[in-house]
């Protein structure tokens, strides 16, 4: 059995050539000793990567509208950047900052604060998006309150990279339903501390937040499914590139090892378990990029007639993506540690650390019944 690295099968030319800039660059930077490294660093990650990312790259800048100094490219280019960071688990400020944050301003469909935020985003500034409550993302963590509603009080969890943000977006409850807010990180009443995390490749924060007057930002209904699609879907594009990462080491893995005279790759029964890996590892690159499209065509409609169904529409494929993925990869990593034998749990090896990404990005903006629960009382089932 080969060693297995397969394409999607959706890149344009363009995106292919993306692909390879991005990849070629984490093969030199983001090897697994340089991984270690940025993990055990200051700041979580490399900055000098991500300024390169940045600058050669433009990945922070992706999905930005050319209006906001972004490149004004789809969805999709954004979803294969997400991919081959996960492949490498590759620390980096693009989830938090790029996706989560650009989107909640993007999914507002507020001009003036596009204006104002997204060129600083595109450019390479972290902004971090507050959201959890200490039980999870179903309702948030902070409140806003006064006569003008934009006095922040409460406290947000798992809130990704807020320690090296310059900004603070913050979704609050807010009257009957949810509003979006701004707020510097330096602000008085605003404490952000760094909390221990199971997966050491991602940075987490909780900020507190103690009667801290806001800049509101307007947000329109479709706000809450335009943001979670396009979460959910980068969440899913990191687990597919860290499935398939997983499989390539595993097979590598069981070419190499010998018992009983003949490499352990060579029994039928590990051959049916990694061909188990490689359907799942696919199948769910489709479900994720079936779902990275739908958000692109969401996004292409802006608030044109129908993009608020299109982007319900999304969100809903995004939801199967992060279910199906969450669980897929956290299946494909246990079989890689128990294939992997003893050493599959030492530092030695990386199989530990897809296996806790795995577990990590399975909770994030939802746990997989939560999200299945949540869409189920939309549906009215």
């Amino acid at each position: 059995m080969t060693a297995l690295t397969t394409s999607p099968g959706v890149d344009t030319e363009e995106q292919a050539a993306l692909r390879s800039s991005v990849a070629g660059l984490l093969d030199k930077k983001s090897d697994p000793a340089a991984v270690r490294a940025a993990m055990a660093s200051e700041h979580g990650h490399d900055p000098a990567l991500w300024s390169t990312l940045v600058e050669q790259i433009g990945a922070a800048a992706l999905s930005i509208p050319e209006q906001y100094d972004g490149a004004g490219a789809t969805w999709v280019e954004t979803h294969l950047v997400c991919e081959e960071l996960g492949r490498r688990l590759t620390p980096s400020p693009l989830l938090g900052s790029a996706v989560l944050a650009a989107q909640a301003v993007l999914a507002s469909g507020d001009e003036a604060a596009c204006a104002r935020i997204l060129p600083g985003i595109a450019a390479g500034e972290q902004v971090a998006l507050c959201w959890a409550s200490e039980d999870g993302w179903a309702t948030p963590g902070v409140s806003a309150s006064g006569s003008d509603g934009d006095t922040l009080s409460g406290t947000a969890h798992h809130v990704l990279g807020a320690d090296t943000s310059s900004r603070l977006l913050v979704i609050a409850i807010k009257g009957g339903g949810v509003g979006l807010f701004e707020v510097p990180t330096e602000t008085s009443g605003v404490t952000v501390t760094r909390v221990p995390v199971m997966d050491p490749t991602r940075t987490m924060a909780r900020v507190e937040f103690d009667s801290v007057t806001a800049t509101p930002v307007p947000t329109r209904a479709s706000f809450l499914p335009r943001l979670r699609a396009a979460a959910w879907a980068a969440i899913s594009a990191e687990q597919v590139g860290a499935a398939r990462s997983v499989l390539d080491a595993t097979v590598k893995y069981t070419q190499e090892r010998t018992q009983f005279g003949r490499t352990i790759g060579s029994f039928q029964a590990l051959k049916h378990r990694m061909a188990d890996m490689y359907v799942r590892a696919e199948t769910a690159a489709s479900l994720s990029y079936s779902a990275a499209a739908m958000v692109a065509e969401a996004q292409s409609l802006g608030d044109g007639p129908n993009s608020d169904e299109a982007a319900y529409a999304a969100e809903i494929e995004a939801a199967a993506a992060k279910v199906y993925c969450s669980e897929a990869l956290q299946w494909i990593t246990g079989e890689s540690i128990q294939l992997h034998g003893g050493v599959g749990i030492t530092w030695e090896y990386d199989a530990h650390l897809f296996f806790k990404r795995a577990h990590g990005t399975a909770q994030l903006l939802g746990q997989p019944h939560e999200i299945l629960g949540a869409l189920e009382v939309a549906a009215g089932l």
